[in-house]
């Protein structure tokens, strides 16, 4: 894999830490695309997907042209069948787009990362080098989405039955770093990624 640029996925569960891991190697000059972003503009810039949003879960999904994340998540995303449907209207749109983006850095950039917490659910792993699974106890995930942007339970366990199971993710993934420590623990562990994929590029 001599001087090979790499495209690297970052996932993980809800609360598991990849957003600040991705933060720590954007710090450092690595282009970090983020899957959810990329969904959020395409719910709101893509007629199409918008059009079938709406003939899917009603008008109330937007509100004066504006996505209505409340009720997206109150009545979508609490039922596994409702998140299944907007996931085959979207997840298509977003990973076409997620890899024309990702060709277009590939070119210049050593490393591309991309972090997106539904790798394994929408069978994008084939798009990527390798792919890195950010680990936390479940009582650690869910204490940093409560704190952050104050998940109740119920909301919080229902985002993560829509989820593969974390244990599913650390047999199929090529590198695991857990996170049950502090945030400097957490920068550490991607210095040695960044370590580690210099020298798999040599």
């Amino acid at each position: 894999m001599k001087n090979k640029n790499l495209k690297i996925a970052v996932t993980g569960n809800i609360g598991s830490g990849k957003s600040t891991f991705c933060n720590y190697l954007e710090s450092k000059g690595f282009k970090v695309l983020r899957a959810d972003d990329i969904s959020k503009e395409t719910l709101i810039t893509d007629e199409k997907v918008r059009t079938e949003i709406i003939k899917n879960f009603g008008e109330e999904t937007f509100m004066g042209g504006k996505l209505n994340k409340k009720y997206l998540a109150e009545q979508v995303f609490s039922d596994p069948k409702k998140v299944q449907v907007i996931n085959s209207i979207l997840h298509p749109v977003v990973i076409q787009k997620l890899n024309e983006q990702i060709e277009i850095l590939i070119v210049n950039e050593k490393i591309v990362f991309v972090e997106a917490a539904l790798i394994y659910e929408a069978n994008m792993e084939g798009l990527f080098d390798y792919v890195v699974l950010i680990s936390s106890e479940l009582r650690n995930r869910f204490k940093r989405k409560e704190k952050s942007d104050n998940y109740t339970f119920e909301k919080f366990k229902n985002r993560e039955e829509n989820q593969i199971k974390e244990e599913e993710k650390s047999k199929r993934a090529d590198f695991e770093f857990k996170n049950d420590g502090s945030i400097e623990e957490l920068e550490q562990k991607a210095e040695l990624l960044l370590i580690i994929l210099k020298g798999m590029r040599k």
